[in-house]
């Protein structure tokens, strides 16, 4: 037994002794010189400075120009907005004046018999004809007009009656209720009857 523990010892030791195939492994001093020849390698490369500033030179100038071009897009932009706030401005004024017109134009329609009402409703006339000039110095205009064709975008047919030789179908027969435009804008349809 003592010889058989002897022969594995000795079969260990040989096998630690084996030498070791130095083609296989490289050292750690050999791998740091191997990355420093690439590192060198690397930095004998120049940049040329001029080129890298035209580069650069190039990338400003891109930012530059659609920075520019942005501006004078959002100053177009603003400036259509700006307009037409402008031109639609005073859609809230009228929308607040029309009923006081309508009901002016009732009382006009109303008949005067004796002299003190008669004076009231010249009163109210005159009234009236201011409302509708300031109306219109502002471009807002009466739409709705008895015999004129049937719009859906600027009129709002409420009853309809047959249509005959005389009145063809699709044209006004009656206004109840005049409609207003402000430019091209309704700031409120004319409320018709449409013969049919």
């Amino acid at each position: 037994m003592a010889d058989n523990k002897a022969e594995q010892t000795e079969s260990v030791d040989e096998e630690l002794l084996e030498p070791v195939d130095e083609t296989d492994h490289q050292t750690d001093s050999e791998t740091v010189a191997t990355d420093a020849d690439v590192s060198n390698d690397e930095d004998s490369v120049e940049v040329d400075p001029l080129q890298e500033l035209q580069v650069k030179y190039d990338a400003l100038e891109d930012k530059y120009l659609r920075t520019n071009a942005e501006m004078q897009n959002m100053q177009t932009r603003f400036a259509k907005e700006q307009a037409t706030s402008l031109k639609y401005a005073n859609q809230k004024l009228a929308k607040s004046i029309l009923p006081a017109l309508d009901n002016l134009e009732r009382a006009i329609d109303v008949e005067a018999n004796d002299e003190s009402a008669q004076k009231i409703k010249s009163g109210v006339e005159i009234v009236y004809k201011s409302l509708n000039s300031a109306l219109g110095d502002n471009d807002i205009k009466a739409v709705g007009v008895v015999g004129e064709p049937f719009d859906p975008e600027m009129h709002q047919s409420v009853q309809t009656q047959p249509a005959d030789d005389q009145h063809p179908a699709d044209t006004i027969a009656q206004v109840l209720q005049k409609g207003y435009l402000l430019a091209d804008r309704v700031v409120r349809p004319a409320m018709v009857v449409v013969y049919n």
